[in-house]
């Protein structure tokens, strides 16, 4: 099934631990200049981080939702602790927005209520997005790491339903019960003292012979590169794709979804894209290798992506 429809924006959680201030005017800024429909926020990777941004969070929701954008709160993507099984289950209880489910326990709390489904859940195939939409999931954001031929396999066996595909931002690959982030610095995960806080969109690692190769975040694993899907979304928006998910870096993200806005609305080619983003987030090598169903680091250039629905 193909449409002309035109996918929506969203901006997902912020991964990363900025201070409250910071997150508050962040996302302040997302409801006053952002060309963005939907606005996922919420920790998602560490339950310690809740009280940074927890004093806002009523403020942003009510300055998103006076801007017109929906907002859906996150779960934490690993539950471990009572006290955070306990603020699982009291934000799927009690919230009025929809949820994001980003670990399976959270979707086993929402069975029957309408929610979202994260990137952090593995869902591979039309079968397991069936079974999610059975039990109440209403939009689907694919994992990063899915070929664009699997990609179109799932929106061919399930028309009309909404999926959504990670498009910008490093890209989310582990998690851990351990916080490597901290025993980097000779700290435990128990006396942290938030030493995540000083690397605002990560901590790179390097290989021994000085290779760029990953991102600590905390307990959480991210990509080195940035993922950037441009001319790659046409075959996927024109079989049914209903949103392109942006994730939030230590960056300009409003000029990154005017940049995103721009080219879905045909205003501005890829290769351009690439020259405002690589200005507004400049160093950070981009990628889309895994859509062309290669290693996730991989460029793989207009010219050269053929491959693409083919993986």
């Amino acid at each position: 099934m193909t449409t002309t429809a035109k996918p929506a924006l969203s901006l997902g959680p912020v991964y990363f631990l900025w201070d409250g201030p910071k997150w508050r005017d962040f996302y302040f800024r997302i409801a006053d200049e952002a060309p963005v429909e939907h606005v996922t926020l919420g920790e998602t990777v560490c339950s310690k981080r809740q009280h940074f941004s927890e004093p806002h969070v009523a403020e942003v929701v009510e300055r998103l939702e006076a801007a017109g954008k929906r907002v859906t709160l996150s779960t934490l993507a690993m539950v471990t602790l009572e006290r955070e099984s306990r603020h699982v289950r009291d934000l799927i209880r009690d919230s009025v927005h929809s949820v994001e489910a980003n670990d399976l326990s959270a979707i086993g709390l929402l069975k029957g209520r309408p929610h979202s489904i994260g990137p952090l859940v593995n869902v591979y195939n039309a079968a397991t997005a069936r079974v999610l939409a059975a039990r109440g999931a209403e939009n689907i954001c694919l994992p990063p790491e899915l070929p664009a031929g699997s990609i179109l396999r799932i929106l061919e066996d399930m028309p009309g339903f909404s999926f959504e595909i990670f498009a910008f931002g490093r890209m989310p690959l582990a998690i851990s019960a351990r916080c490597a982030h901290a025993r980097s610095k000779g700290l435990t995960k128990d006396n942290c003292q938030f030493i995540c806080g000083e690397e605002p969109d990560g901590l790179p690692l390097r290989t021994l012979d000085r290779q760029s190769f990953l991102v600590l975040n905390g307990v959480q694993t991210l990509s080195n590169s940035c993922a950037m899907l441009g001319d790659d979304l046409a075959p996927l928006v024109e079989a049914g794709l209903s949103r392109i998910r942006l994730s939030p870096q230590d960056c300009d993200m409003v000029r990154v979804a005017e940049v995103f806005r721009a080219m879905l609305d045909g205003e501005m080619a890829g290769e351009e894209a690439i020259a405002h983003l690589q200005q507004v987030y400049p160093g950070i090598p981009f990628s889309n290798g895994f859509l062309h169903a290669r290693e996730g680091a991989a460029w793989v250039a207009r010219g050269r992506a053929a491959s693409l629905g083919h993986a």
